[in-house]
């Protein structure tokens, strides 16, 4: 598996990073131990839960899959070896609560240390500002979350879910502080572009701007998380999700399964594959269930996609 630079950080991460979200819960213990391995064998480094993975499922209060990611790396005495991202921001204040942690100071240092002991480990690799909160002046989340790195704590802040004119805002900020600021971002991002007013909730789609952004800086990283909308591309009779019905978006759906046959590939794997072709590239957070799902997504990285091919797929 190929590895390149996190921004501008030094770190070096895997093309993917294997998205651990129902790692601990869903996923019992013994298949995403057999996911994790698979993964590291492959030559994967990159791992992405958060503090709130998985309050969704059944009985779960948050922090399932960090402390799943804590027994594995103790046992495979492996945590020198991986590059480890959680999240902050987006944890209720209580279970099933509407109300979220946020990013003020005081929840970002509380967040922290539960992560730590959940990991068991005295420092996250990546630390991604999880959902933006507009109640909190970004000086506040910017000037902690800097001082988690100065106490190394943290090696990388990153953020996700930000609208584009609040990213820009973000690193102005630590550029004039000399702070630390967002290497990465974690965006919805898939290979059907969504309506104008497609409406993700919290959680915010690439649009063109950042597209554009990271396109040109080449100190800043673009990361897709929600890549195959849920496998949506491998069923030839799925319906287009709602925030992706337009008429030009079947055309590409159409052309994506076409190059997708030239190469004997399946549809999910030419998405996983175009992510790291195009410019700007974009690493895949891919999340797997089960060793062969695991090893469907692996398989894209021996795609070879010709130019020409690259230019029907982005050119429609």
């Amino acid at each position: 598996m190929k590895h390149y630079t996190l921004g501008n950080t030094g770190l070096v991460v895997s093309a993917y990073s294997l998205g651990c979200l129902n790692f601990g819960s869903r996923t019992d213990k013994q298949t995403s131990f057999q996911l994790l391995d698979h993964f590291v064998e492959a030559g994967g480094n990159f791992l992405d839960t958060a503090n709130n993975y998985a309050i969704w499922n059944e009985g779960c209060v948050g922090g399932e899959s960090e402390s799943l990611l804590g027994e594995w790396m103790k046992e495979r005495k492996n945590r020198d070896q991986i590059i480890l991202a959680t999240k902050v921001g987006a944890k209720p204040v209580v279970p099933k609560s509407e109300r979220m942690e946020g990013l003020g100071r005081q929840a970002i240092e509380k967040a922290i240390d539960e992560s730590l002991l959940n990991l068991g480990t005295d420092y996250v690799d990546l630390y991604y500002a999880h959902i933006d909160d507009n109640e909190t002046e970004l000086e506040e989340t910017l000037e902690t979350l800097d001082s988690l790195v100065k106490s190394g704590k943290v090696r990388a802040i990153g953020c996700s879910n930000y609208r584009f004119s609040r990213l820009l805002e973000a690193k102005a900020i630590s550029q004039s502080k000399g702070w630390e600021s967002y290497c990465c971002i974690q965006q919805r991002h898939t290979y059907l572009q969504p309506r104008a007013d497609a409406d993700f909730g919290v959680q915010v789609s690439a649009d063109e701007d950042l597209l554009a952004y990271c396109s040109q800086n080449d100190d800043f990283t673009l990361l897709a998380y929600s890549p195959l909308l849920g496998g949506m591309y491998n069923r030839k009779e799925a319906v287009l999700p709602e925030a992706y019905r337009r008429e030009d978006q079947m055309t590409r759906l159409h052309t994506l399964r076409k190059v997708a046959g030239e190469l004997g590939a399946t549809p999910n794997q030419l998405i996983l594959a175009w992510m790291l072709h195009k410019h700007p590239r974009a690493l895949p957070v891919v999340a797997a269930s089960g060793l062969a799902q695991l090893e469907e997504n692996l398989g894209a990285l021996k795609l070879q996609i010709s130019p020409e091919q690259l230019d029907q797929l982005n050119g429609c």
